[in-house]
């Protein structure tokens, strides 16, 4: 399988070799130091129109940092891919090609409404056809299929596969140069399929590898969340709602002095603000605080982000996608008077 993927990143993604010559000798690196992490969530990247919104904000950060982007797959497509994996546990070969089918159709109609250019269009378009005839090749429409954690893992690293290049296009539309990569090419990992756990150290080194060269060259690299590999190559995932883990996990390999996880809620309240007016948000936490939020159960942060975060002092924000000018939540060291997010738009 990652023999296959390395061979399939390679022709997606042959037509950007041209932007790393420049970087090899030089030429054009890009002078600026720090390096900041997006890591957008799938209602941020629910279709055309929202991912092209999501690249205006790493457009504006570009002019000042390096940038580096994680996706998770677009809203409810993990879902379904998981649930195409229960379909083929249970003999249902048929209902489960119609949906595998049915996400390749959703993700070729957000290509088409990014409206391209017909060169990039041409291009993202053979990344995506490479990537639904491995999903297609996953989920035959009869036969046997042997189902397990091991494919299940598989199934579910397609969102952001789909998700990472459909957005390095929204970001090309936008005038930044982008790249997709894999995080499975870095992210080290055990065996423990559904909930693995990465191997820190490792990951680092050859994250930085991959990593540094692009933003040297002065490209964003897009990376899939979520998901890793073990040593010999077998793709897994960190676990459900593990996005935000991934963001901290590449923010820390690349040194990032800030995190930003872009969501749909204002930041991080007392209570969940969907279901109780008495909820509040609020504006500063320290580490230790927000981990405890986190480990109790509030679901806008994964409780291994901070720990990480506190080994690095990086700061972590939380903030809407689609509010831009509010501040959102800081998390880190005691704040400055009137510490506000470096990036991404807060007034």
């Amino acid at each position: 399988m990652s023999s296959q993927y390395a061979q399939e990143n390679v022709e997606a993604e042959g037509s950007l070799s041209s932007h790393f010559v420049d970087a090899s000798s030089g030429t054009q690196a890009n002078s600026r130091q720090n390096v900041v992490a997006f890591k957008f969530g799938g209602s941020s990247l629910l279709g055309a129109e929202r991912m092209l919104h999501a690249a205006g904000l790493v457009r504006e950060a570009a002019q000042d940092a390096n940038v580096i982007v994680v996706v998770s797959a677009m809203k409810g497509v993990t879902d379904r891919l998981l649930s195409i994996s229960r379909a083929l546990a249970q003999g249902k070969l048929s209902h489960a090609r119609n949906e595998a089918e049915g996400l390749v159709h959703l993700h070729f109609n957000v290509l088409q409404d990014l409206q391209l250019s017909e060169e990039q269009h041409d291009r993202v378009r053979r990344g995506l056809q490479l990537l639904s005839r491995d999903l297609l090749h996953e989920v035959p429409s009869n036969g046997n299929v042997a189902a397990s954690a091991e494919l299940a893992d598989r199934l579910a690293s397609f969102g952001e596969r789909f998700s990472a290049r459909l957005f390095a296009a929204a970001l090309e539309q936008s005038g930044v140069a982008a790249v997709p990569v894999a995080s499975s090419d870095f992210v080290l990992t055990c065996d423990t399929f559904r909930d693995a756990k990465p191997h820190l150290e490792e990951t680092r080194a050859r994250g930085r590898a991959t990593l540094l060269p692009l933003l040297e060259a002065g490209l964003v690299p897009v990376v899939t969340g979520f998901i890793g590999a073990t040593p010999d190559g077998r793709i897994t995932t960190l676990g459900r709602n593990s996005s935000d883990f991934s963001g901290a996990i590449i923010a820390h390999v690349v040194d990032a002095e800030e995190l930003v996880i872009w969501t749909d809620v204002d930041g991080i309240y007392t209570a969940n603000p969907h279901a109780s007016i008495e909820a509040k948000l609020l504006h500063d936490l320290s580490y230790d605080e927000a981990h405890a939020l986190a480990a109790s159960g509030a679901k806008v942060l994964h409780p291994h982000v901070l720990p990480l975060a506190a080994e690095t002092e990086m700061t972590v924000w939380v903030r809407n996608t689609f509010k831009p000018h509010v501040r959102g939540t800081r998390i880190g060291a005691p704040p400055s008077t009137n510490d506000r997010p470096q990036f991404g738009g807060a007034a």
